[in-house]
């Protein structure tokens, strides 16, 4: 069987998004927030800040200055510390992931609003197969009128092989996200299945079943450690390569025994990476809550204090902030 090759990192196919954004409109996408897996099976590497920052994410990202950015996280952390205790506890930080976990969800059906419109253009509120095969492929350079017209006098579509492959996958899903009876049409909350399959119990075991399939190497429909951290096809070229490459495997051992392999049996089944996977658990967000305090509690009395949230802002926010514990109670 073969073994499908992962890149060590995905910065070159997320560059590569950015350039196709029509095609991502009408495309599931790889990366969802607040979730702890990518689409191809990478670890999410800014799922806390995801959890943590909920929409205000992008706003850290674009604001690179130090001060403003302590001002956001003062702000947050009285947010989170509901009881006005000045120390965040795991309910209060758990309460505070369902919350920005959510927000993401709204986020993505106001976007599914949009790219439905895109591909329903006579507003009929239904979707099919071929329409929106139709919209894949012009999206991907062939001409629109000409792929329709042969569609529709059912003529032979001259599709290269890679193409093809992706255009069987999406199918799959299509079917999937087909509530029944299955008529493959798709309405706006299927279309929303199809785009976004982890608030969606039914898609979400089939995200999961295609994870699997992608890393199991011989067949059996569970995943060991070696399979997990098994690395991808390809030589490792220079130094920098072979970090990653270690940074890779590090991770991911990690993430097998200490969370995803939830009965320690080195073994990972179909429902424990569905577990795994489920945004909305709220075992899982409380889980997040105390790994997520552990993280940055130097005093080690299972809170979070302001200080500490500010020296590991990187950790929470994905951004820096220098001279962290100047003035902080003065500006509290």
């Amino acid at each position: 069987m073969d073994v499908y090759a992962r890149p060590a990192n995905n910065s070159v196919l997320k560059e590569k998004a950015a350039e196709g954004k029509d095609e991502n409109e009408i495309l599931p996408p790889d990366h969802l927030n607040g979730v702890k897996m990518e689409m191809d099976g990478h670890l999410n590497k800014e799922f806390h800040q995801e959890v943590f920052l909920g929409k205000e994410m992008e706003e850290f990202e674009e604001d690179s200055e130090p001060r403003r950015n302590r001002k956001k996280l003062m702000v947050i952390f009285s947010k989170v510390d509901i009881n006005n205790d000045k120390k965040i506890g795991a309910k209060e930080m758990q309460r505070w992931i369902m919350e920005k976990t959510d927000e993401h969800f709204q986020e993505a059906v106001e976007e599914n609003k949009m790219h439905f419109r895109a591909v329903d253009p006579d507003g009929d509120g239904h979707v099919s197969w071929d329409e929106y095969k139709v919209k894949f492929l012009a999206s991907k350079g062939f001409n629109e009128k000409e792929i329709a017209e042969k569609i529709k006098n059912n003529e032979e579509l001259k599709i290269d092989e890679e193409t093809q492959e992706v255009l069987d996958n999406l199918k799959d899903r299509w079917y999937q996200a087909d509530n029944p009876p299955p008529d493959l049409l798709l309405n706006e909350e299927e279309f929303l299945s199809f785009l976004h399959p982890e608030h969606s119990r039914g898609m979400l075991k089939f995200m999961v079943k295609e994870i699997i399939r992608d890393l199991d190497q011989d067949g059996d429909k569970k995943l060991t450690l070696s399979e997990f951290i098994s690395l991808p096809v390809g030589t490792v070229e220079n130094q920098q390569a072979q970090d990653i490459d270690d940074d890779w495997v590090k991770d991911r051992r990690k993430e097998f025994e200490e969370v995803i392999d939830a009965n320690h049996d080195g073994i990972v089944t179909m429902e424990e990476l569905e577990e795994y996977m489920d945004p909305m658990n709220e075992y899982n967000a409380l889980n997040e809550a105390k790994q997520m305090i552990a993280v940055a509690d130097e005093n080690q009395n299972h809170h979070l204090e302001l200080e500490e949230i500010l020296k590991y802002s990187e950790y929470f926010t994905g951004s820096k902030l220098m001279d962290y514990a100047r003035n902080v109670h003065e500006e509290f």
